[in-house]
């Protein structure tokens, strides 16, 4: 028969050929195995990441924590609202009773018939599984409640436990939101199937619902009512960490005047109104009618709108705002108080301090040590300088912003900037065998002295070179984990990495023997982290030989989040060179936002300033805490990538909850090795979270407070053109204090008062573990003094005509450029000293050298010189030499002058190594008291010469010595010697025998 064909001929088409079929088949089926393996690859390779570090409980108690809270509270709700459409649609009423428009819809009932217990099946799963979804993100809510801690601290209002408002009312919160969210659903799919079965009508005369469906709803709405009861009854707790505005204070946190008299017993009494009226919708089946529980559900809203509403602001206008400050400040105090203690700085010390605009010698004796510290190194601008001199080749780079630490002991012991040679895979040829076969690591650390520059104004260095050389002795330089190394690297087997470059060209050659990473040697380990890292090369590469590794997730602040999701991480890892190895430090903090009565701040907010853009991190970005603690320190090896994770506040209930939630992974600060404890240093994500509430919170009395009218703020950096604030600095700074002999390693910063360019106030923190670190003290400027700030000190420099002719000249009409370096403001000599490091970059220069320094002492004494020195001698022309230095009441205090004194006879000191009593003294102790007088005779020669920076290293050494000949007298102080007295001799007026 013949085809037909034509207009409107539609062609009849058959089903799908047999060969079809199975092809769709079969497409579909991979499609889904494709699917479910990535899936598993994602599963897979976080547990074997997890496992490589020693961190798999981690991962093993956050798998079953979801799971269970998937299971448990998906399962709820399934069988929550499973039931109640089961129920609704066993109360339909009888065909016959149905209406016409009920009638109507039973078409709809008849095409669901055959599938309803499928239907009711597949919508209770379907809704399970979304809220278990939502319950599995619950669950550090559940770690918490479940491993709560003490803190030992009651709140002021309700005098609960601060663990109460930090750990048990979110998750009865969590809880609560649960419930009405059960009983939401469960009510409209109820009144769905009701009104699908003829339970419910909207038309027609008669009753609108059924016997059955009008109980089954209102016992649903008298669930809901209780519940809205147990909110109310929450809600009283809830008003100590309610957030609002108030003075000033963005997140202002706690109870004030009308939350405490009328908020709190207006939920009291909407919480016995709700009861009442949940008991009466109880009871809309026994007595067949509406209109009880909807009159007590109409009573319950117009009292929520009359007691919770209307009457708070009835009591805030008429008692409230007529006489404020006497109502308010009982509760200003509260917050006051709560907010230093959940912050850390309930303890920080305040005094009055009158800076002078001149000084004189005597005055500037005890800051010998703070002076001859004073940090020329701005690693904040020498990034460019430590690469153009020692990158050594194009695939090595430093960080934009390098660290400060302490190296050395005794005199040595100095303020360093310190870089690690990272890996920079821009410097190469970009191919895969490049990018993660060959250049895999970074190497060496670069050191410079932080008070020293060359006569070219470069960095003094301590360690440098390729490989590198100097001060740190024999270590471990090679650098796989980093703040730049951020792409997987396949290491181990037979592969060959490219170690390093000699100076000849040649590459020295180098094959991983570290135990990090995981094993490739699996083939579907293989095709796992081929799906990860979206490579299939990773499959079938010849490259990858038995015993290779995949090593990944190599940032510290990566790799400490991730095996401690608990904490929030310090955006400044810094690296130490200890026991021949690198180590990355970083500071982990414990937060909550439950602290009743603390303020909130917002992390990312707090810690943003003129730096965060180069840093290129903050510390979260909108998460709002009232609660912190620097409760861990935590290292990463640059070579294993082993993380350590160390108890540092053993007070902190937070980091206690989680030591119990996450047993093991938290190890005792005992643990800390003593080569790595000199380099901790107190943290400076947490110090600009600390100075951002003391701009206000520095008041301690409430009336002050409401008055507002000494609040602080921190001045906007000078030296930068971003307009964020200014940086805190690490300095090595003697506070003056009557309590504080000697200068210590410190963060510190400044404040202006609020709208005003002069200084407010001068802030540090010693940050040097012992028993003083984390101690803030602040001296708070005198209101009639016109101490300037950093703002009006910048001005003074560019506007003295002197400094601004040099400056001109530096520039050489625009061949080069001016890099102002840190401007560090340093309490000495009773007054204020500002010292500005200056860079200048030529044209076409790779990298900014210091030419000169800039010094402002008072008002008026300004220097714009080409060494530190010669600026601090004209600054402080006016501090000529006094008279003689008093000797030290103990030998310990290298910070303070001495005088020589009239030695003790060394002849009674008993013990090895030590006098003997017939006179004669110890070599060791005789050469102490030779150092020790030499040292005393360079510090009065600098002294006399005005040199301060000669002067404070005589003063260390002359402390060292001092230490040294008590070591060898066995523990008995010794005196500064004469000079020129014989050691060992006896003393003229001393008696003879005597210590």
């Amino acid at each position: 028969m013949p085809e037909r064909s034509g207009p409107g001929f539609r062609r009849r088409v058959g089903p799908p050929s047999r060969r079809a079929r199975v092809a769709l088949l079969t497409l579909g089926v991979l499609a889904v195995l494709f699917l479910l393996f990535v899936m598993f690859a994602g599963f897979w390779t976080d547990w074997l990441w997890f496992r490589s570090v020693r961190y798999s409980s981690v991962f093993t108690t956050q798998l079953w924590t979801k799971i269970g809270l998937f299971a448990v509270f998906g399962l709820l709700m399934a069988v929550i609202v499973g039931f109640n459409v089961w129920l609704a649609h066993r109360l339909r009423p009888p065909l016959s009773a149905m209406s016409v428009e009920q009638q109507s819809l039973d078409r709809y009932r008849s095409g669901l018939a055959p599938f309803k217990r499928w239907a009711l099946i597949g919508v209770s799963l379907v809704i399970g599984l979304v809220a278990g979804a939502a319950a599995s993100g619950q669950w550090r809510t559940w770690l918490m409640w479940t491993n709560a801690t003490p803190f030992g601290e009651k709140d002021a209002q309700f005098g609960m436990d601060v663990s109460f408002y930090a750990f048990d009312l979110p998750f009865y919160e969590f809880v609560l939101g649960f419930a009405f969210s059960a009983v939401i659903v469960s009510l409209l799919t109820s009144a769905l199937v009701h009104y699908l079965y003829g339970g419910l009508r909207l038309q027609g005369p008669g009753r609108r619902a059924s016997a059955g469906a009008q109980g089954h709803l209102a016992v649903l709405l008298g669930v809901f009512v209780l519940l809205k009861a147990v909110a109310y009854w929450l809600d009283r707790y809830a008003l100590a960490v309610k957030t609002g505005s108030y003075k000033g204070v963005s997140g202002w946190t706690g109870l004030r005047y009308v939350d405490a008299n009328a908020f709190l017993p207006a939920k009291t009494i909407l919480f016995f109104v709700a009861i009442i009226c949940a008991l009466l919708f109880f009871l809309t089946p026994v007595r067949r009618t509406w209109a009880p529980a909807l009159i007590g559900l109409g009573l319950m809203v117009l009292s929520a709108v009359l007691i919770g509403g209307l009457y708070p602001a009835i009591v805030q206008q008429f008692q409230v705002k007529p006489n404020e400050q006497a109502k308010e400040t009982p509760y200003i105090q509260k917050n006051i108080d709560a907010t230093r203690q959940a912050y850390g700085i309930a303890d920080a010390q305040t005094t009055q301090y009158s800076p002078q605009g001149s000084t004189t010698a005597e005055a500037l004796k005890p800051d010998a040590q703070t002076i001859s510290d004073i940090r020329l190194l701005d690693p904040n601008v020498v990034s460019p300088t430590f690469q153009s001199i020692e990158q050594q080749r194009n695939y090595y780079a430093f960080p934009n912003t390098l660290d400060v630490d302490r190296y050395g002991s005794g005199t040595d012991k100095q303020d360093t900037v310190i870089g690690l040679r990272e890996l920079d895979l821009n410097g190469v040829q970009r191919n895969w065998i490049n990018d993660h076969f060959k250049y895999t690591h970074g190497y060496g650390a670069v050191v410079a002295k932080g008070n020293q520059v060359s006569d070219k104004g470069e960095p003094v260095f301590t360690e440098s070179g390729l490989p590198a050389t100097g001060a740190l002795g024999d270590y471990q330089q090679r650098i796989y984990y980093g703040e730049k190394t951020t792409s997987y690297s396949i290491v181990g087997g037979s592969n060959k990495e490219i170690d390093y470059t000699t100076k000849t060209g040649e590459n020295k050659e180098y094959t991983y023997t570290g135990n990090s990473g995981v094993s490739l040697d699996n083939p579907i380990t293989r095709a796992a982290y081929a799906v990860r890292f979206a490579e299939p090369q990773i499959l079938y590469a010849g490259a990858i030989t038995d015993g290779a590794k995949v090593i990944y997730n190599r940032t510290p602040k990566e790799r400490v989040e991730k095996v401690a999701p608990w904490l929030s991480i310090d955006a400044d890892a810094y690296p130490v060179v200890q026991d021949g190895r690198v180590v990355w430090v970083l500071d982990g903090y414990t937060t909550s936002d439950g602290y009743p009565f603390s303020s909130k701040t917002t992390l990312g907010t707090a810690t943003k300033d003129s730096l965060t853009n180069q840093r290129g991190e903050l510390l979260t970005v909108a998460n709002q805490v009232n609660y912190i603690r620097n409760s861990v320190k935590a290292t990463v090896d640059a070579y294993t990538g082993e993380v350590k994770l160390y108890q540092w506040d053993d007070q902190d209930p937070v980091l206690k909850t989680w030591m119990k939630a996450f047993p093991g992974t938290v190890e005792p600060k005992a643990d800390i090795p003593g080569t790595l404890l000199p380099h901790l240093r107190y943290p400076q994500d947490m110090f600009k979270v600390q100075r951002d509430l003391l701009g206000q919170y520095h008041v301690t009395d409430a009336n002050s407070f409401f008055n507002g009218s000494d609040i602080w703020q921190i001045p906007v950096d000078p030296t930068s053109d971003t307009k964020q604030v200014q940086p805190p600095y690490y300095v090595t700074v003697r506070m003056p204090d009557p309590q504080v002999t000697s200068a210590s390693f410190s963060l510190t910063t400044t404040f202006v008062p609020n709208g005003r360019p002069n200084l407010a106030a001068f802030m540090a923190v010693n940050a040097d573990p012992g028993p003083d670190y984390g101690k803030i003290r602040i001296l708070k400027i005198s209101g009639d003094n016109s101490a300037p700030g950093p703002g009006l000190v910048q001005s003074t420099f560019n506007s003295r005509q002197e400094v601004a002719s040099q400056i001109f000249a530096l520039k050489s009409g625009g061949d080069t450029e001016l890099e102002y370096g840190n401007l560090l403001t340093l309490p000495v000599g009773g007054g204020l000293l500002n010292v500005e490091p200056v860079y200048v970059r030529g044209r076409g220069a790779k990298y900014p050298t210091l030419q000169k320094v800039l010094a402002v002492y008072g008002n008026d004494n300004v220097a714009f010189e080409n060494t530190l020195e010669d600026a601090l001698k004209k600054v402080f022309a006016g501090a000529a030499p006094g008279t003689t230095p008093t000797a030290p009441s103990t030998p310990n205090n290298p910070g303070t002058p001495t005088n020589p004194g009239t030695p003790t006879n060394p002849g009674t000191a008993t013990g090895p190594g030590t006098a003997t009593p017939g006179g004669t003294i110890s070599p060791e102790l005789q050469k102490a008291l030779g150092d020790a007088e030499k040292a005393y005779n360079d510090s009065q020669t600098a002294f006399k010469n005005g040199d301060w920076v000669a002067y404070g290293n005589a003063q260390k050494a002359l402390g060292d010595a001092l230490k040294a000949a008590e070591a060898a007298r066995g523990g008995s102080p010794v005196q500064a010697p004469t000079p020129g007295a014989t050691p060992g001799a006896t003393p003229t007026g001393s008696p003879s025998g005597q210590p």
